[in-house]
Parts: C-alpha cells; structure tokens; sequence
C-alpha cells in the first residue's frame, strides 16, 4: 500500500547528524518502528514529503537542511536569568543547574519552554532555548515497514493507535 493522507506509516530509520563524523542521533528498529498518522501535522512537513511517493517495503534516504527540520540556531534564544529564577524556598539546587540539564520553564506570556543549562556563574545561568536539533543538517536512511488505512478512531483522535502508537 502506497503511503497518504490519513495512512498509518510504520518505519524503520537511523537519523544521523549530517557532519564530518556522521554521529547516529536515533535509530529505530523493524521490532519497534516509528508509527504515525500520515499527513497529520505529527511529523515535520518535509520529513513527510520525502515519504510521500513511498509503499510499504520501499527504502528512503534523504536530508534536511536545518531550515527544514528544526531551525537555524537563533542567538537571541540563549539568554542569562538571575540566578534567583532557580531558587526554591531560598536555595538554588546545584543538580537542577548542572550543565546540560534541560528545565522545563514559562515565558512572559505563560507559554511552556524547555531551556538546557549552558552556563552557571554567581549571579546568572545562561539558558539556551533553542530546539535541541536546531541549526543541525538531519540525514535519515530506512525503510517502510507497513503502511495501512487508519481507523475511523485513529482519525477522530489524530494519532496512530496499538503497537508503536498511542495506547488508548
């Protein structure tokens, strides 16, 4: 079955970053693939339009530019807070503030935002929030393991349901 609008795609990939040393970002199996409503706005548009022609048992290989996946790196996203953003009950939690954690925050308008530490002085913490992908070059290699039409519940919920899926 050719892949299209309201199909569930069951994949198998590697995702690797596109640099000199090719480093393998994620890897999913035939035994546990990547499963999703098709042309449902779950995965990144032009992910789906390099699968658009495909069927089941067809092997895919293709780039995203940074542009096209999550983004150039934006400069004014990584930002100094006090310190004191961090304190519970007047104390700062050096665990929370290691570098690399990524802290679940609220902007100015209440919007939810993850941050990673990328620097911690006396008075600051440099947070980046950026997407962890942003400004990389995503190079994927796979192949379709199934394709089938959804369920009228599948379409109602807007998600891929059983094994791979959503569970209820």
């Amino acid at each position: 079955m050719q892949i299209t609008k309201n199909t569930v795609v069951s994949l198998s990939y590697v995702l690797k970053r596109d640099n000199a040393n090719g480093e393998i970002i994620e890897e999913t199996k035939a035994g546990d693939p990547l499963v999703f409503l098709y042309g449902n706005g779950q995965m990144l548009p032009k992910f789906e339009d390099h699968l658009s022609t495909l069927k089941t048992g067809d092997a895919f290989e293709f780039t995203l530019t940074s542009a096209d996946a999550y983004g150039e790196m934006d400069q004014d996203a990584v930002i100094d807070l006090e310190k004191s953003v961090f304190m519970i009950d007047g104390k700062t939690d050096d665990e929370l503030l290691a570098i690399g954690n990524v802290i679940p925050m609220r902007d100015d308008q209440g919007h939810m935002l993850q941050g990673t530490v990328v620097s911690v002085n006396e008075e600051t913490v440099r947070m980046d929030f950026n997407h962890p992908m942003a400004g990389n070059i995503l190079h994927f290699t796979g192949k379709v393991i199934d394709v089938r039409e959804a369920s009228a519940e599948e379409l109602s919920h807007g998600h891929a349901h059983g094994a791979g899926g959503h569970q209820h």
